[in-house]
């Protein structure tokens, strides 16, 4: 049988202000209404509820064995209540989102300082992470939009690109290279080179730049980001070629030199789901983004730039 909350709300009223007129107006409810309600709730339990007299309102016996169960259930239906708007009201105040780490460093510190500052009421939750699990991230809710690289469209998913960001070649400031304006991939032949593992998008690219060219290259060390392979290149024990934007995460000793004669680039963009409009907040972020990335790379606006997603009036 369903349970009467409504019903057990009036009685709970009437039992604890003895009175049905005080229980309407705390309820903002007529006499009337609150009376129907009593009745309906007496009548699925088959046994009245209250005694009445002109002077006085009391609890039968099925009333008083009633009573403590009724405030136990309305009280955990209002704790629940609570608990669900409580969450509902942080879930509205945090915006999670996703980012390749070498964008996050370079271009969003200012825009999230500048952001939080005009919406202190906002908690952001950035998931910076590899490429590989951007589009999962989406896919799931667990960020309302990525910034990645761009790859074959998903069904289910949109990719819009931004910008394309060159690939450079990171060394030690004291190696004859370093004081280069630009090195081909002729200069960089036999010497000691590091690679991020075969699984990223990193070493796809490389590995399709390069084409016959990559059998020449002596990669000296495989490693699993890119954080280890300036280390390496820091202590001299490697060169390494990674997006221009990681030299915000690079050791101070490391300088990122212009390759030319290989079209080494990748195309950085917005995923987000396909049907699912952004929240207010996550539009006008993504939107302060992409200005930002727009402006660091001016030289290099991705085909489709144009249609960038605007902030809210």
């Amino acid at each position: 049988m369903r349970v009467d909350y409504l019903g057990l709300e009036a009685f709970v009223a009437i039992a604890d202000f003895g009175s049905f007129h005080r229980a309407a107006e705390a309820l903002s409810l007529s006499q009337a209404a609150l009376s129907h309600r009593v009745r309906k709730i007496e009548e699925d339990l088959g046994a009245p509820l209250f005694t009445r007299s002109s002077r006085e309102v009391s609890l039968t016996q099925t009333g008083q064995g009633l009573l403590p169960e009724a405030r136990r259930l309305l009280k955990a239906l209002q704790d629940t209540y609570e608990s669900a708007r409580a969450g509902a009201q942080r879930q509205a105040r945090r915006l999670a989102f996703a980012c390749l780490p070498s964008i996050a460093n370079s271009v969003l510190p200012q825009v999230l300082m500048d952001m939080s500052e005009q919406h202190p009421q906002i908690a952001f939750e950035l998931l910076d992470i590899p490429v590989a699990g951007i589009s999962g991230a989406v896919r799931s809710g667990a960020a309302e939009f990525g910034l990645t690289i761009v790859s074959a469209e998903l069904s289910d998913l949109r990719l819009r690109p931004l910008v394309d960001e060159e690939y450079k070649l990171f060394v030690h400031c004291d190696e004859p290279l370093a004081s280069r304006e630009s090195v081909t991939m002729a200069d960089v032949q036999g010497l000691r080179l590091a690679r991020i593992r075969s699984q990223s998008k990193n070493r796809e690219l490389l590995d399709v730049a390069f084409g016959e060219m990559r059998d020449r290259i002596v990669w000296q060390f495989e490693v699993q980001n890119a954080t280890m392979a300036m280390r390496l290149a820091a202590k001299r024990a490697a060169m390494t070629i990674l997006p221009e934007s990681a030299i915000v995460m690079a050791p101070a000793v490391l300088v990122a030199v212009p390759i030319v004669g290989v079209r080494l680039q990748r195309t950085l963009g917005v995923v987000s789901r396909r049907g699912v409009p952004l929240s207010d907040n996550a539009a006008e972020l993504l939107a302060r983004i992409e200005a930002e990335m727009l402006e660091n790379f001016r030289a290099h606006v991705a085909f489709g730039a144009d249609r960038m997603l605007r902030p809210r009036e």
